[in-house]
């Protein structure tokens, strides 16, 4: 190709496809997943499953309310807590 040719617009728009093709699957998609993951497990908290928050307590779901929970950490301790602090279900009841 001379000097005084140009690309196409379309070839020149390949490599920024190829790259963005790389992010979704490498960065975004694998996000979306763990997301909808994380949910579907929130969604299906319920009484007695024992759970570990972000902070690394270790408890015991006691009550599940629209968007926080009641555990139990210890004989007569229970603790209010929003349901996306929740990290694990270590023990489903």
């Amino acid at each position: 190709m001379s000097p005084d040719q140009t690309a196409s617009p379309l070839v020149q728009f390949v490599p920024g496809l190829l790259i963005f093709a790389v992010f979704y699957f490498l960065l975004i998609k694998p996000q979306r997943d763990q997301q909808k993951k994380q949910k579907n497990m929130l969604t299906q908290l319920k009484k007695n499953d024992a759970v570990v928050t972000s902070g690394g307590i270790h408890g015991t779901v006691v009550n599940v309310k629209d968007t926080t929970l009641i555990l139990r950490v210890d004989e007569n301790v229970k603790i209010e807590i929003d349901k996306e602090a929740i990290t694990t279900v270590t023990k489903v009841a």
